[in-house]
């Protein structure tokens, strides 16, 4: 953990990594196909064991030390893996059913975790381990996804007021924010690739438990996106 950081910072964003695991764990129980309510178990037990490797890689000091190379370690080994995963669920047929069959309402539920995750963003800014660029003061305005995402799942889809072009319209925008954040956090850590945010730059997320940002909350809030995107374009 870093030292400067406040316990209850890492708590904090420990219990949204839960919540966001929960929300997924929720969401795949909630399909429409048996087969994949009956994998559920396998895919959890697949992403705890994903979390505790990652842990295990930051608490090691593997991404955090040598940030000199390139490409940057947490890519190679943490968002790398993650974003093959996502492309080969989306391209394999088995793996787009299972898309297919999860409900757009959870999907668009899990988009809450992003709430605490802005606000923990914040208090990491404070304590000058991100840049501000990386908050709401900043370029950051991916926490109007979160406090936007449980009106569009219940107003938007439980109760039908939105149709599916304003969804689609609604996940096209949450994913852009999504992806703006991305890149600033990347091209603002300590790498080759750092171009802003010298004076106080991006090393939460090479450190524990924050490198389970971008190596578990993030790629499993895009793959809700694409889901979404996929089940409102397909239908």
């Amino acid at each position: 953990m870093i030292a400067n950081v406040p316990l209850y910072v890492s708590l904090i964003f420990g219990l949204t990594t839960i919540l966001t695991w929960l929300l997924f764990y929720w969401t795949i129980c909630n399909s429409s196909s048996s087969e994949t309510r009956k994998k559920t178990p396998y895919i959890l037990i697949g992403l705890i064991l994903w979390l505790a490797v990652q842990a295990f890689l930051t608490i090691k000091n593997t991404y955090n030390t040598e940030t000199n190379h390139f490409p940057p370690k947490v890519i190679i080994l943490g968002i790398l893996p993650a974003m093959i995963s996502i492309i080969l669920i989306f391209t394999s047929k088995k793996g787009r059913a299972f898309v297919d069959s999860l409900p757009l309402k959870n999907l668009t539920y899990i988009n809450i975790v992003r709430i605490p995750v802005e606000v923990v963003l914040y208090w990491l800014f404070i304590y000058h381990t991100i840049p501000k660029l990386m908050t709401f003061e900043g370029r950051n305005f991916d926490i109007v996804a979160g406090i936007t995402a449980p009106f569009v799942a219940y107003y938007g889809i439980v109760k039908q007021k939105m149709n599916k072009k304003m969804l689609l319209i609604w996940n096209l925008i949450c994913l852009g924010l999504l992806l703006n954040i991305v890149v600033n956090a990347l091209l603002s850590s300590p790498s080759p690739i750092q171009t802003f945010a010298f004076d106080q730059p991006n090393i939460a997320i090479l450190n524990f438990p924050f490198s389970w940002l971008q190596t578990f909350i993030v790629p499993l809030v895009l793959f809700g996106h694409l889901a979404s995107i996929r089940q409102l374009v397909k239908n």
